[in-house]
């Protein structure tokens, strides 16, 4: 294997399904299947073993199980791609704070861009699902009743650009614990549930700047 490929971790209950994506990048020369593993294994140990730099997740057809299962993996900050069916709970996706949200028939294509953009930070997110995101027109957001300190608004910033909390409380020097605490207040002054819909919010209220 190249070292210079990027290392994915394919996760998919349905063994069909993780064969399936594992041949689809195949053949690929920038990056490189380092496993194959279902939502109900033991993940944490999964991630030592095959030490991967991003996770595709293909949710099947019971997504409300898999999700449950991804909790402590999108603890880790490591980029997080969800391949989605046809009926499924976008705020239960939200609080997992994935970097794709793609259909489950995305193109190869489509996949390889989405894994590739995650590494880098960015959101790659299915045009038919853009309307459960983009807020109503009709309604001007407020800011928030209580405003937010300066080291809230710093970490805010850090969140927008896809970083962990490991790597904000680096860039901070402060405890992850502190930045923790900080990222719950955040949202509990945005009035938010998760880190995206947070940084989603702050941009429409000219918070932060992207």
């Amino acid at each position: 294997m190249d070292e210079n490929q990027l290392r994915l971790l394919i996760v998919a209950d349905d063994p069909l399904a993780r064969a399936g994506l594992a041949a689809l990048f195949a053949q690929q020369t920038d990056l490189t299947v380092v496993g194959q593993t279902s939502s109900d294994s033991d993940l944490e140990s999964d991630l030592e073993i095959f030490q991967p730099e991003a996770i595709l997740c293909d949710l099947g057809w019971d997504p409300a199980a898999a999700i449950a299962r991804l909790g402590d993996v999108a603890e880790t900050g490591l980029p997080l791609i969800l391949l989605l069916p046809a009926e499924v709970d976008l705020a239960d996706l939200l609080a997992l704070e994935p970097r794709g949200l793609l259909p489950r028939g995305a193109t190869p294509q489509q996949l390889k861009l989405a894994v590739l953009a995650a590494v880098q930070g960015l959101v790659t997110i299915d045009p038919a699902l853009l309307p459960e995101f983009l807020p109503d027109p009709q309604i001007t957001p407020s800011l928030p009743v209580e405003p937010l300190t300066p080291r809230e608004l710093e970490v805010l910033q850090h969140l927008a650009e896809g970083l962990p909390n490991k790597s904000i409380a680096r860039r901070l020097e402060i405890s992850e614990h502190t930045v923790k605490f900080h990222v719950n207040a955040i949202m509990g002054k945005l009035g938010v549930q998760s880190r995206t819909a947070a940084v989603v919010r702050a941009t429409q209220l000219s918070l932060i700047l992207l």
